[in-house]
């Protein structure tokens, strides 16, 4: 009864306090003043009966009948304390026998505050498994000491009951304290229960459903009825992996991925990242489980079946719904933004295109695009203050999508994104993870080349090839003329002479072994011999998990086949343009000539394809496929227009559409779906492994 009275004592005074500032501020200014944007003269500012001196010189009534309007959000502690105070009342009338069930008090109170047994596991509706809550109860998940973490808890700037870790800044992606703080800080001893702070029915209409969540933090969400749509801030909520697959499964597959596709993908810190899952982190920061989510989901189109114990239905829907979870719970946590979000869009990139999703696709790299534009990734000023792990997994995520923008631009025929012009990020630091501290970057071993700096050479060439598109496409709607032809020309020579000695000086590592000598095609490259063995360790390599894996687990090979198709790709592409730039200064071109280059072109890639293992072209998967069938498919249009081709170059480009249809067995085999056809995507972007 005495907590009743207080609370309704508190509701009168603010609502006295309210009021008196709501007449102190209209007694301000009168209306005429107000409107006219004037100080209101009255010789008497207390007495809001007198007329102001403005009023009375221009003979008009003097009114103070202005009602300002409520600025801001809503007072959320008046409408606690309105709550509480209904819900006493309705408590105190049932005590005395005279509650109405349908009065509007007892409705207000039922539509804004459900009671614990709305919130029972017996109104649970039928959902899928991964936005299903814990039968456990929620609180006993942050009982347990979880030790701090480079990856940031975007949870931690809503809920109040989880302790932000001291070592840990807002803007980074993860800095793991290396004190050790092994617990975050203790709870409030008078904090009783430590409910899972989901937003009430009545937030779901609001415009930012998620903000403010300290003002609910005893709440629960109930689940909704099968006929109505959640908020957003439903599937914002602690999860655990065992939600959606066996532990075991999803660790299975985390291997696998730092094993064939983190070569390729460097976006993660791998340590910070393996000891974040060891210590079960996604149960209490939803946004990192939306990471583990997105990596399983890419990293199961990209592995070869045979790796995993699993029908390739299963595969498919334990993909598809991991894929679903982390973009459940992801959109519902853009603000404030980090660079987990472009990691998190980055990975749905890559699973859309492995499944054929063309459009759904580039939607998601265009988030992740822009995400990672509004948070200045392109700009190395941005990364001032920032711990190093959070500016190496930023600058690499950056310089993947960098790459990927100029692949769909030169496949696709689409605008470039992010332009060399506007980027002054650095190149990532040549350092393996385990060589990258919070605070310090230590010694890379001497002799031992960082898997990091394929990357970095694939960006040198990417940067090249956005060269020379932003000129073609200058050029396509200005062509230069005269004097501005023959510079443009120099341009592009100096390009190609950039473009033929960018592998250089790479380190051994990653240099090509070539098995045979440039421009020069053994006759054993083509014959039925050839194929049948090559499409029988194609076979092997994907049915048969007791093959060989060295040649696939080699990340430098695998990364070889990345670099030297794109430089070839590269090349090709300046080559012709450089002839449309001679035609139209000359009139005419060197028809010999050309058909030389595109003879050099096609031996060079035919070399690179034969002097790697098929394994580890395989590994690359369909984003491989994609470059060498560009240019196979653009020499093959130049052979049938040339009558006068060289038979050595003819049956260069015959061997080469030979090799691509291993290549397009390759890419078969990565499909899900049985009932689908490799060439059935074919507006998709070669995304996998960035390049």
């Amino acid at each position: 009864m005495s907590r009743s009275f207080s609370i309704s004592r508190a509701v009168d005074q603010t609502d006295r306090a309210l009021s008196l500032l709501s007449i102190r501020r209209q007694s301000q200014s009168c209306d005429a003043c107000r409107a006219r944007k004037v100080r209101c003269a009255r010789e008497n500012p207390d007495d809001p009966k007198q007329s102001c001196k403005h009023c009375i010189a221009l003979g008009i009534p003097c009114t103070y009948e202005y009602q300002p309007k409520k600025r801001g959000p809503p007072n959320l502690y008046l409408r606690r304390l309105q709550e509480a105070a209904a819900a006493a009342a309705a408590q105190q009338e049932g005590q005395n026998g005279t509650s109405d069930p349908h009065s509007p008090a007892s409705t207000s109170h039922t539509a804004t505050s459900p009671t614990l047994s709305s919130l029972s596991p017996s109104t649970t509706a039928s959902v899928p498994s991964f936005l299903e809550p814990s039968l456990s109860p929620v609180s006993t998940l942050h009982n347990t000491a979880i030790p701090p973490s480079r990856y940031p808890i975007a949870a931690d700037g809503f809920h109040a009951q989880f302790p932000p870790i001291p070592s840990i800044s807002t803007s980074s992606f993860g800095s793991r304290a290396e004190s050790g703080s092994n617990g975050p800080a203790s709870r409030s001893p008078g904090r009783q229960d430590d409910s899972a702070p989901f937003g009430s029915p009545a937030d779901q209409f609001s415009t930012y459903p998620l903000h403010n969540w300290s003002f609910r933090q005893h709440q629960t969400l109930p689940v909704p009825p099968p006929t109505s749509i959640p908020p957003l801030s439903y599937y914002y909520r602690p999860h655990r992996l065992e939600d959606v697959a066996p532990r075991d499964t999803v660790m299975l597959i985390i291997a696998l991925f730092f094993d064939f596709v983190y070569p390729l993908t460097p976006c993660v810190h791998k340590p910070s990242f393996m000891a974040d899952l060891h210590a079960h982190r996604e149960e209490r920061d939803p946004l990192f489980f939306a990471l583990v989510m997105s990596t399983v989901a890419s990293t199961l189109v990209q592995v070869p079946r045979s790796y995993l114990p699993m029908e390739r239905h299963a595969v498919r829907k334990l993909a598809q719904t991991c894929h679903e979870a982390s973009r459940h719970i992801s959109v519902a946590s853009y603000d404030p933004p980090t660079s987990m979000h472009v990691v998190i869009r980055y990975f749905d990139c890559v699973y859309h295109f492995c499944e054929g999703h063309d459009a759904t696709q580039h939607a998601a790299f265009g988030e992740a695009a822009h995400i990672a534009v509004t948070l200045r990734m392109h700009e190395e000023s941005s990364y001032e203050g920032l711990d190093l792990v959070e500016c190496e997994v930023r600058r690499r995520t950056f310089w993947l999508l960098f790459g990927a923008d100029k692949s769909m631009s030169i496949l696709l025929g689409r605008p470039i994104c992010l332009r060399d012009e506007d980027t002054t990020c650095n190149f990532p630091r040549e350092l393996d993870d385990e060589y990258i501290t919070q605070s310090a970057y230590l010694p890379q071993p001497h002799g031992k080349t960082a898997l990091v700096s394929g990357l970095n050479y694939i960006s040198r060439i990417f940067a090249l090839l956005g060269e020379i598109l932003v000129r073609i496409r200058v050029d396509k709607r200005s062509p230069p003329q005269g004097q501005f032809l023959t510079a443009r020309l120099e341009e592009v020579q100096a390009l190609h002479a950039r473009i033929v000695t960018a592998l250089a000086h790479a380190p051994e590592p990653l240099r090509l072994k070539h098995a045979h000598a440039q421009n020069h095609i053994p006759a054993e490259y083509g014959g039925a011999g050839f194929r049948q063995a090559t499409f029988a360790e194609v076979k092997d390599f994907f049915d048969n998990p007791k093959a060989s894996r060295a040649n696939a687990l080699n990340p430098f090979l695998v990364m070889q086949a990345n670099l030297y198709v794109t430089q070839q790709l590269v090349r090709f592409v300046i080559e012709q343009y450089r002839d449309e730039l001679v035609t139209s200064l000359q009139g005419s071109v060197d028809e010999h000539r050309v058909a030389e280059d595109r003879e050099a072109v096609a031996s060079d890639l035919l070399n690179i394809l034969h002097s790697i293992p098929i394994q580890s072209i395989a590994t690359n998967g369909p984003s491989l496929v994609h470059k060498v069938r560009f240019v196979a498919s653009t020499l093959l249009d130049a052979v049938r227009k040339a009558e006068t081709a060289p038979a050595s170059a003819a049956r260069a480009h015959a061997y080469l559409w030979d090799f691509l249809s291993i290549l397009s067995e390759i890419e078969r085999n990565y499909l899900l779906d049985d009932d689908r056809d490799a060439a059935s995507s074919a507006d998709g972007m070669p995304l996998m492994g960035g390049n």
